[in-house]
C-alpha cells in the first residue's frame, strides 16, 4: 500500500462529529495513506430522508472539524452535482485526477453490504477503485457470503482483504442530534468549534 494513494469518505455527516474524525484518521494509518477526502453528500440515493442540515452547513463543519489535522481535506463534488449523485460518479472524477495507477479507496460501513448490488453501476466501481468495508472492534466480522454470486471472485477477493477493524466509537449523527436538541451536547461528541457553529446557527434545535 503507498502513502501516494487517496482515501474518500462520503457520507451525510450530519452533523460530523469525533467519531468521523477518529475513524478517518484510522484508516489513514491503516491502509498507509497519507490524504482522506471527506465527501458530504447531498442526499443518498439509497436513503429517503434528507439531512437535516443544508449542505453548505455540513461542508462548513467539516472544515471547521478537520482544520489543523494533516491529511484531512473535504469535498464540496457531491453538493455541486446535479441530484441524485452517485458514488460512482464521484469516484469517476477523483480516478481522473489521481491516475489509474494510484491507489484509490472508498470507505464504507458494514451495514452497506446488503446495499452494495444495488449500487449504481457497481461493477464497474470496484474496477476503479477498492471499497474498503470499515466494522467496529469487538463486533463480529462481516460475512460477505450474500454477495459471492453478485461480483466476480476477484472482487469478493479484494474486498475481503480491506474489511477494516476500525477503533470501538459508540457514536452516530443521529445520537449527537437527538444530544443536542436536548442541550446535552458537548466536545466529547463533537469538536468545539462544530459545537459553535451549530449552537450560533441554531442547527438541530
Amino acid at each position: 500500500m503507498s502513502s501516494d494513494g487517496l482515501i474518500l469518505f462520503g457520507g451525510s455527516f450530519d452533523p460530523v462529529h469525533c467519531g468521523h474524525i477518529q475513524m478517518a484518521q484510522f484508516a489513514m494509518s491503516y491502509l498507509n495513506v497519507n490524504r482522506l477526502i471527506m465527501i458530504p453528500a447531498a442526499r443518498s440515493p439509497h436513503k429517503i430522508t434528507l439531512p437535516t442540515a443544508t449542505g453548505q452547513d455540513r461542508l462548513e463543519m467539516i472544515r471547521l472539524a478537520i482544520r489543523g489535522i494533516a491529511g484531512l481535506e473535504v469535498s464540496d463534488i457531491e453538493l455541486k452535482r446535479a441530484q441524485p449523485s452517485y458514488t460512482y460518479d464521484t469516484i469517476v472524477a477523483f480516478r481522473e485526477q489521481t491516475g489509474f495507477d494510484a491507489a484509490l479507496y472508498w470507505l464504507v460501513g458494514a451495514d452497506s453490504i446488503a446495499d452494495l448490488p444495488y449500487w449504481y453501476r457497481i461493477v464497474e466501481l470496484l474496477d476503479k477503485c477498492q471499497l474498503c468495508i470499515m466494522y467496529r472492534a469487538g463486533y463480529e466480522r462481516p460475512s460477505l457470503k450474500t454477495l459471492q454470486h453478485k461480483f466476480r471472485p476477484d472482487q469478493i477477493d479484494a474486498l475481503e482483504r480491506h474489511i477494516i477493524p476500525t477503533p470501538l466509537v459508540d457514536i452516530s449523527s443521529t445520537v449527537v442530534r437527538k444530544r443536542i436538541a436536548a442541550g446535552l451536547a458537548g466536545n466529547d461528541i463533537v469538536c468545539p468549534d462544530v459545537l459553535e457553529y451549530i449552537i450560533k446557527n441554531r442547527l438541530y434545535h
